[in-house]
């Protein structure tokens, strides 16, 4: 338990308007100005401003309400309480790995801080692909400069650890820049365990910044409840099913809340948000709902060292290189981004290659390894169509993102960067993230070996925590279906808030995309409803 002040805890015990659906009496019809699902980068950007400019706000969230004293930095407490799916969501064919959050603040609670504004590159393909006005680099900038101002985000000044330094080592010995990662922090302990909840407060979660500032201002929040489908008359939104979960927050208890708002926000986030309209048959003459959703499919290597390297010690991603995102057109062949993450037991033992006592000699030496990961830009070139949200038959979503030779081109070009690095670095050996490969000694092994696997999903493990798209945003109602202010195309009270609304990957880790492109959505939201011109992010 955190021995350091709980903000949300103090907020609770002075009269914050919090309510547990699993276990709290709730009347049978809820009212609002706005109701926002999802409390998230978007969901939380969104009740700040919205509360801020005077409108009654309630936030549905289908996790529980978690703060500091309840993350102990326990990979079997973490996960359960804090991801979907207890880390483990998985794409329909089970070959990928989706880690998102489920609590309130969402995956911004339980992310690693890196926050990239949204590429120029990437802006600028939006703006000659998909008719978005108003999302240029130089009309975005102020509102990514005000989500940094408000968030903490800036450079970290601190000394990297040793599994990041390794990445810098050895990509300089190559001629590779690797410049520092902005994270959202301010006063950081550099513990290292940022994916299970900051203990001490210092990560600029929504958790501790704009939702308590919107509960200050009066929203409501409700927490174990899944808004399970929109009621939809005509062009209009006429009230929210939500239903109360139990008290694991797995399973409907059978109780349901009928809410009623003038507007409706989704941030559920880019599989749970074209859920919902999918379960609520929402209007889409072109059939666009959850397609083009996009990941960064992930691909690993792990490098052996004969000293220490104590990856799950020290602030966890403070460095990179878009160097191989710049070799080739934004169109061409799938780009990468290389990143160190943190290195932590549970999650480290279930994405190893190996089995049995090869899996356990690797594990024994698990303060020696060294990881780097691969981001792969999808979504640019004419085969990078992406996934599709799809319903099971209990009404849970599922995403289906099939592994083809585009992709697995870019992973084996990613296979080879990291090993170069990796043995720049000084590493013993290297194994790169597919179940058929073997330990090698020496780069030249390890890239004949490369070139003999055939890379296939199961047998090359990928991972993501980056899920995009499936709303897309554009001027063009046959193409996207948002408008680029975020409001639906055919439902008037309807918007989408969160990164469901991108129309590709972004090649970056997405929270601060979302935060500056939102925030610039809640003002025009504001404004709409209000006629008033809203306050800034504070």
């Amino acid at each position: 338990m955190s021995s350091f002040p709980d903000p949300v805890a103090d907020g609770v015990a002075r009269g914050w308007r919090v309510y547990d659906a699993s276990r709290d009496d709730l009347p049978a019809v809820l009212r609002a100005d706005v109701a926002i699902i999802g409390t998230g980068a978007g969901g939380g950007v969104t009740a700040e401003v919205l509360a801020r400019a005077g409108l009654k706000v309630l936030l549905i969230e289908e996790g529980p309400l978690r703060s500091s004293r309840d993350f102990s930095m326990r990979e079997n407490e973490a996960y359960p309480q804090l991801y979907q799916e207890s880390a483990g969501r998985k794409t329909r064919d089970q070959a990928i790995t989706i880690l998102q959050g489920r609590c309130v603040g969402g995956s911004t609670t339980v992310n690693w801080t890196s926050s990239f504004r949204t590429p120029d590159e990437t802006l600028q393909w939006w703006g000659s692909h998909w008719a978005l006005p108003g999302h240029d680099p130089d009309t975005l900038s102020p509102w990514f400069a005000q989500a940094e101002r408000r968030l903490g985000i800036g450079p970290w000044l601190v000394p990297p650890n040793e599994n990041n330094d390794l990445l810098r080592r050895g990509a300089m010995k190559l001629g590779i820049p690797v410049p520092a990662i902005p994270r959202n922090v301010r006063g950081c302990l550099n513990l290292g365990y940022c994916g299970m909840g900051c203990p001490a407060n210092a990560k600029q979660s929504m958790l501790v910044t704009t939702i308590p500032v919107a509960l200050d201002r009066g929203a409501t929040l409700l927490t174990r409840a899944r808004a399970h489908r929109l009621r939809i008359a005509g062009r209009r939104v006429e009230a929210i099913e939500v239903q109360a979960l139990d008290a694991d927050g797995l399973r409907a208890s059978g109780r349901v809340v009928e809410v009623r708002a003038e507007h409706v926000v989704l941030a559920g986030g880019a599989i749970n948000s074209p859920a919902v309209l999918l379960r609520s048959k929402a209007p889409d003459p072109q059939r666009i709902t959850g397609t083009r959703t996009f990941l960064h499919p992930v691909v690993m290597s792990v490098a052996d060292h004969d000293h220490e390297v104590r990856g799950f010690e020290g602030a966890p991603q403070t460095l990179y290189t878009d160097h191989f995102l710049g070799i080739d057109p934004i169109d061409g062949p799938i780009g990468f981004k290389l990143e160190a993450p943190p290195i932590h037991p549970v999650l480290f033992a279930v994405n190893l290659a190996g089995f049995g006592p090869e899996h356990a000699a690797a594990m024994k030496r698990f303060a020696r390894a060294h990881a780097l990961l691969a981001l792969l830009r999808d979504g640019f070139h004419e085969r990078s169509v992406g996934g599709r949200v799809h319903l099971r038959d209990d009404g849970s979503p599922v995403l289906d993102y099939p592994l083809d030779d585009f992709v697995f081109d870019g992973a084996r070009r990613a296979f080879r960067a990291m090993a170069q690095i990796q043995f720049a670095a000084g590493a013993r050996s290297v194994r790169i993230g597919d179940e058929r490969a073997t330990p090698q000694t020496t780069l030249e092994g390890l890239l004949a070996e490369l070139d003999r696997l055939v890379l296939a999903p199961f047998d090359t493990r990928v991972v993501s925590a980056h899920v995009m798209g499936g709303c897309a945003m554009s001027a063009d109602d046959t193409r996207g279906l948002l408008r680029p202010d975020g409001r639906h195309h055919h439902v008037d009270n309807l918007s989408v808030h969160d990164g469901s609304v991108f129309p590709t990957s972004i090649g970056a880790n997405p929270q601060l995309s979302i935060y500056g492109i939102v925030a610039r959505m809640s003002a025009g939201l504001a404004k709409h409803l209000t006629g008033r011109e809203p306050e800034p992010l504070a």
